[in-house]
């Protein structure tokens, strides 16, 4: 709204009207604004959640820690929600698809997180909502943003292509003159690290580029619901499942901003996409958002994020890095939601293949998602398979595994210079 007003203010002169059309200021303002924001209606929404008895009344603290978790406000995810739709609505470009492709799917897992909360407080079900619905909302907005992506003008890319310049006789990087819509994706240790899904479906002819977007659907579909799930894995320790998405929130804003800038897409030898340096603005607010949600979740937990965050923060990054070309990434960026998956699968088919073979289960891992295992005593689980440790404390568990992901965000950016 603070956006489209200026920009109308700026045809008559008014002094600094024109801040509002750089990214830079509005991303800046963003951030502080959701910062501020979610600190400032962090303490009433607890206050309000402990008054109408929506607390965590499964959550317990294991032998990491010291006193029980039971009590504590959950659905703590609505101040990450308000956090970023209120700084997004005020600032950014209401009139781009890319941002309101974002404030849509904001508002679509929150209300999914939200829907299976409600079910575990108010009806008492540990469960939540049914896996089925969950599935069916996350392969809605899988398909929401992927016809989005095929059927909108205004989503298109300038595909970088290496010439040779005659005058040096030198390599350079180039972006096609014209714009065009093409199901290409960045993919690491490739030249050029462009991807065209159609390349799998050239057989099909002169559909062949119909039959790369139908692809890319599918994965988009895939991506939404892995993240988001990969997210409500994660989401078990006081600040993990915040301070990991904040640092992914944070590479994606920058690589973001370089392939929405022809200067620094050209250097990087990644494609131009014109009309994305807008998502900066919606990164910045989630950024700030999570982080300021932090001042909170951090240990000990005064709120938790429940469903009602964890599904959210999982299909905003599934999303954002769809739009800018980057999901392949997400592999390595998102590696700490990769392992903590990983590790539940290994845990249920290990216990299955056992109990199948020897008539009794056995734990691969003494407690899954992973950051369990950690901070889990051994009592009363036999250890062959991981190497023996101590019990560590929850926080260090936490800090360690923010390490893990700044790690893991420097490795993604180093891949686009790697061919």
């Amino acid at each position: 709204m603070l956006y489209h007003l200026f920009h109308y203010l700026t045809q008559y002169d008014v002094p600094g009207a024109r801040l509002f059309d750089y990214i830079t200021f509005r991303s800046g303002f963003a951030l502080v604004l959701s910062l501020f924001i979610a600190i400032v209606i962090g303490g009433r929404i607890i206050n309000w959640l402990k008054g109408r008895q929506m607390c965590d009344k499964e959550r317990s603290e294991g032998e990491g820690g010291s006193s029980s978790k039971q009590g504590t406000p959950t659905m703590g995810g609505v101040i990450i929600i308000i956090s970023i739709l209120i700084p997004c609505l005020l600032i950014g470009k209401l009139n781009s698809v890319y941002m309101l492709l974002m404030i849509v799917s904001t508002i679509w897992c929150g209300a999914l997180g939200f829907a299976d909360d409600y079910i575990k407080v108010f009806h008492h079900h540990k469960e939540g909502l049914k896996g089925k619905f969950k599935i069916v909302g996350q392969v809605g907005l899988g398909l929401i943003v992927a016809c989005t992506m095929y059927m909108s003008p205004a989503i298109v890319i300038n595909e970088n292509v290496e010439m040779n310049n005659s005058q040096t006789n030198e390599m350079v990087v180039v972006h096609k003159s014209k714009a065009e819509k093409s199901p290409v994706t960045t993919i690491p240790f490739i030249k050029n690290h462009n991807l065209n899904y159609s390349y799998f479906t050239r057989w099909m002819g002169d559909y062949a580029e119909l039959g790369g977007w139908l692809l890319f659907a599918l994965l988009t579909i895939f991506v939404v619901t892995a993240v988001s799930n990969g997210a409500n894995l994660t989401d078990g320790m006081d600040g993990l499942a915040a301070g990991t998405s904040a640092i992914a929130g944070i590479a994606l804003a920058i690589m973001c901003y370089l392939g929405g800038n022809v200067i620094y897409a050209s250097y990087l030898n990644i494609m131009y996409i014109p009309g994305s340096s807008e998502l900066v603005v919606y990164a910045a607010a989630f950024i700030g958002a999570t982080i300021g949600f932090l001042w909170y979740n951090s240990y000990p937990a005064q709120v938790f994020m429940g469903d009602t965050g964890s599904l959210c923060l999982g299909g905003i990054i599934g999303v954002f890095a769809l739009l800018i070309r980057k999901e392949w990434l997400l592999v390595i960026l998102c590696g700490v939601f990769l392992v903590e998956t990983l590790s539940v699968m290994l845990q249920v088919s290990y216990n299955k293949y056992h109990l199948r073979r020897y008539g009794v289960g056995k734990r691969l891992f003494r407690m899954t998602p992973l950051h369990h295992h950690f901070a889990a005593s051994e009592r009363g689980i036999t250890w062959e398979y991981v190497i023996h440790q101590k019990p560590i404390h929850e926080a260090k568990v936490v800090t360690r595994f923010f390490l893990i992901a700044i790690f893991l965000a420097v490795i993604t950016f180093v891949t686009l210079k790697i061919r």
